[in-house]
Formats: C-alpha cells, structure tokens, sequence
C-alpha cells in the first residue's frame, strides 16, 4: 500500500483516521519491505538450504565426492564486443542465473567446513560420458539429459545416476584414513557415499 492509497483510506475510514499516521505509515514502509524481501530471491534462502543441507549430508556420509567445477568460468557472460558479439547471449545469462542461484560454490565450502579431509573433489572430464563398469568414454553413449547408452557393451541406465557412478569409480581410501577393504571405522556405522554429478 502507497502512501497515497493510505490517505484514501483514512478518508473512507473514521477509525484509520483517527490512528496516528506517523505509525501507519511506518507500518506501510515495514509492509513494502516485507514483500521486497520476500519476492527478492531471499540469497537468505539460498544460504539457509546450503547450511541445512550440507549439515545433513556432513552427519550421514563419511565420503562426499563432488565434481571438481570451474563456477567463476562457467558464469563468465557470453556478451562479447560490438566487434565481436556473443552467441546465444539470453540463454547463456538465463544458465548463468540459474548456477549462480544453485548456490554450488556455497554449498561445497560449506561441506568442507563442515567435513574437513572428506570432501574429494573430482576431476569432472568425461563424467558424463564414461560407462561407469567398464570405463568406455564416447559422447554417443549421452543419448539425452536423461538416458546413458554405453556404445561398446550396449547397457543402459540414467545419465545422471552414471555419472554419480563414475565420480564415485576408483576412490578406494576411506574418508577417515585407511583403507576401504580393511573395512569401515570401527567409531562410525557404515556409509555409502554421496554422489554429486
């Protein structure tokens, strides 16, 4: 509500007008920035899911393996110069929007605080394209967002779970020291790792 919208209001109503309009308007002023902080895209919520969601992941995972991403290159605007334009320019704004608000950078120097050694950052070259079992890498087996094909054995499975596979693949050390196949901590019940793709 505007401060014109309270001036008609308190002329309509005997009891608005009989309230002091210093404190209305304050109440008006407190009101619009409710809304603005509500509608603003609340960085706060951002923070708040990292710090709630890195808790959980610190508490039920000895071993967190995420991609190890580029954030700042894969942010960098695609403008260009009046020389040289950029291409695709809307949509490379829209996907860096969408990464920065993803809040990834947050969330794994969150998880590293919170986990110090167990965070292993992994080379994210042909994640997404290697077979997970027998370790073939072709980008025809990325037969869509979703779907994985692998060209030499013929399997199929979800692209995504796929790739959390082969971040996973070969990392045999246990995130408390040691080594996996002595088997787990004897302080920590047993846990799988998280896969990040």
């Amino acid at each position: 509500m505007s401060r014109y919208r309270l001036t008609a209001a308190r002329a309509e109503s005997s009891r608005l007008a009989a309230g002091s309009v210093t404190v209305q308007q304050q109440g008006v002023r407190d009101f619009d920035q409710a809304m603005r902080n509500f509608f603003g895209g609340e960085a706060d919520a951002r923070k708040d899911w990292c710090e709630k969601t890195s808790t959980d992941l610190a508490r039920r995972f000895d071993l967190i393996c995420v991609e190890d991403l580029n954030i700042a290159n894969m942010t960098r605007p695609a403008r260009g110069t009046a020389a040289e334009p950029g291409r695709n320019v809307p949509a490379k704004a829209g996907l860096n929007r969408q990464i920065s608000r993803s809040g990834w950078g947050l969330l794994i120097r969150r998880l590293q605080d919170k986990t110090p050694g167990r965070v292993h950052k992994v080379n994210p070259a042909h994640t997404s394209q290697r077979w997970s079992p027998c370790g073939h890498v072709d980008p025809k087996s990325r037969q869509s967002k979703a779907d994985f094909w692998c060209t030499a054995c013929g399997y199929a499975c979800n692209a995504d779970v796929n790739a959390a596979r082969s971040i996973a693949a070969g990392h045999a050390v246990n995130a408390r020291g040691g080594d996996r196949s002595a088997g787990p901590p004897v302080n920590r019940e047993p846990q799988l790792p998280l896969l990040m793709a």
